[in-house]
């Protein structure tokens, strides 16, 4: 039986959760702003500073001295605020215990792991990606990141709501197994943090391109410098490899004990593992001295390229065993 009571308050849990997100971005877009340009005006003084004593230096130090005496003594100039980062993480976190609770009910409502159609599978990355997001700011400063996870996060729920939205349903026979829980949780997890991989990726790609034009907008001024995204992206991805590698194994053992074969190039089984391919292909292109940063991280790009072919396009217009989009 299906608790439409429960389920109905987990729809409007998700919307409300969308609201917040949509909140939380504009504070961390503000936050960028107000970063951004305190980060160029330093640099600016910085500059202009390095100009003086040079200029200062190629006269006598008599003049020295009288310019020393003359200028007026400048303080440092104050750090960047972070007040509309910390309003933007707080909405965050708001956002994320508003879709824990639409999850939960959404389960509560059918008796089940909420992982059953694309909707479900959906609303769970999205949870999974900003509880990772909001624990990692709890450790290290990730402001600056804000944006780049609630605007993909606030779209995959606006597309879960209005292209893959499923009425709360009971399984199918053939996913009431435990290894809906192993695997599609991992699966959920393990797309959450290649979202975020693929965010540091695209911002490392766009503030290294800056840097080498040496014409960097403020909101790139506001990040990390781009070895330090390089990094990152990569130490995300040795975390999110493994869980993948876990979700394809743990497929196969669930299709041997459900359809009597390991592997049946079902267009889902190919396309997790075309998937597979690419980010190891990411992770030893990286590890590679004939390759640059740059080249291997747009492997990771096109690696996140093949999840959303594998999700959007292979759920609903492939037809196979695993046709379980709800559509």
């Amino acid at each position: 039986m299906t608790d439409q009571t429960l389920a109905q308050a987990s729809d409007i849990a998700v919307w409300a959760t969308m609201v917040v997100l949509t909140l939380a971005m504009l504070a961390f877009a503000a936050h960028l702003a107000v970063t951004g340009t305190r980060v160029r005006d330093r640099s600016s003084d910085a500059t202009a500073e390095g100009s003086a004593g040079s200029v200062a230096s190629e006269g006598s130090a008599d003049d020295a001295g009288a310019v020393a005496v003359l200028a007026p003594e400048e303080a440092e100039p104050p750090a960047p605020s972070r007040r509309w980062g910390i309003i933007g993480l707080q909405l965050t976190w708001l956002a994320t215990f508003g879709l824990i609770a639409g999850v939960a009910l959404r389960g509560l409502s059918v008796g089940r792991a909420p992982l059953g159609n694309m909707y479900e599978f959906a609303i769970v990355a999205v949870m999974f990606t900003l509880i990772v997001y909001s624990a990692w700011s709890l450790r290290q400063d990730r402001l600056w990141l804000g944006l780049f996870i609630t605007l993909p996060a606030t779209l995959i729920l606006a597309a879960a709501k209005l292209s893959w939205y499923t009425e709360a349903s009971q399984l199918m026979p053939s996913l009431n197994s435990i290894w809906l829980v192993i695997h599609v949780t991992v699966a959920t997890l393990s797309v959450a943090l290649f979202t975020i991989g693929c965010a540091l990726a695209l911002l490392y790609l766009a503030k290294d391109r800056a840097e080498a034009k040496g014409e960097v907008p403020n909101w790139l001024a506001a990040l990390p410098s781009a070895p330090s995204l390089e990094r990152i992206t990569y130490g995300l991805h040795i975390v999110a490899f493994p869980l993948w590698t876990f979700t394809l194994i743990a497929g196969a053992i669930w299709a041997e004990q459900a359809w009597g074969r390991y592997w049946g190039w079902d267009p889902k089984e190919v396309w997790t593992f075309v998937i597979w391919v690419v980010y190891a292909a990411y992770l030893h292109a990286r590890a590679t001295s004939g390759w640059t940063a740059r080249k291997a991280t747009w492997l990771a790009v096109a690696g996140f390229g093949c999840i959303i072919v594998n999700y959007a396009v292979v759920n609903v217009f492939f037809v196979g065993w695993h046709s379980y989009s709800g559509l």
